[in-house]
């Protein structure tokens, strides 16, 4: 039975996901899916590719992905089906894909759409589904859409890399408010170089040390760790990291007296 995955910036209240999942099972009883998210923040391409990127390597092989996210940010003219590191990706033609990925995938094709549709959202579902049966029904890749198609490259959001210095970004904020930074655990290492660290945000809270677990600080405290998808947070234990310390996701539009609560800085000495 084919596995597919819904992540969408529909919002959970709406009957949209219901529709979007009816959609499919027409078209493939058979389908098994599983819902990432349907809370991703619309226009907010960094938190999205941040979401799809932390979850996609953990499911099986050959698995499905649909990312509805954005997809009326200009007028629908295709859609993107990618096949990279043995996942297959259905989404918009927004430039998400390849933030995402954070590379070039090995195979990406055009899905055309039906010039006479109305293309809404659940048109465009039907579209993806449509494509992932043809895949599981044997049909190759190439075949079932414009192959070597031109589409929307986007980079993404990267931290800033200096022998003394890592700034990096706030790029989710997650349901406990805390604070996920686009700092990795493979980059921090590599720049420390067993070096001691500081820990900078907000202009003057500093932590000096990285835990394993929310607990190994007293209640109440800030803490920084390296999430399960291997990224640097700024966490509280039984508190809301980015409430207490007015901490928000990264926006590059933000005054620059902004970005100390956008951005968190480690220093190595």
């Amino acid at each position: 039975m084919p596995l597919i995955t819904l992540t969408s910036d529909i919002g959970s209240p709406d009957y949209l996901v219901g529709a979007i999942k009816a959609q499919l099972l027409h078209l493939n009883p058979e389908f098994r899916i599983v819902d990432i998210t349907h809370n991703v923040p619309p226009f907010n391409y960094s938190q999205a590719a941040y979401v799809c990127r932390a979850s996609l390597r953990n499911f099986p092989d050959f698995s499905y992905h649909l990312i509805l996210v954005n997809l009326f940010e200009k007028k629908p003219e295709q859609l993107l089906l990618a096949f990279h590191n043995n996942q297959y990706i259905l989404c918009a033609d927004n430039g998400l894909l390849t933030m995402m990925l954070e590379e070039t995938p090995e195979i990406v094709i055009g899905l055309p759409l039906d010039d006479t549709a109305i293309k809404n959202t659940t048109y465009l579902t039907r579209v993806m589904g449509e494509a992932v049966n043809k895949l599981i029904n044997g049909e190759s890749i190439k075949s079932i859409g414009v192959a070597d198609v031109k589409y929307v490259e986007k980079k993404a959001l990267k931290p800033m890399l200096d022998n003394n210095l890592i700034e990096g970004q706030i790029i989710f904020i997650d349901s406990f408010e805390n604070v996920i930074v686009n700092i990795t655990h493979e980059q921090f290492e590599e720049q420390r170089k067993g070096r001691g660290f500081r820990i900078v945000f907000k202009r003057d809270e500093v932590i000096d040390r990285i835990s394993d677990t929310y607990a190994d600080v007293p209640e109440g405290e800030k803490l920084a760790l390296f999430n399960s998808a291997g990224y640097l947070e700024i966490a509280i234990n039984k508190g809301n990291a980015a409430g207490l310390f007015g901490l928000k996701g990264y926006n590059d539009k933000a005054m620059q007296s902004q970005l100390s609560y956008q951005t968190v800085k480690v220093f190595f000495e």
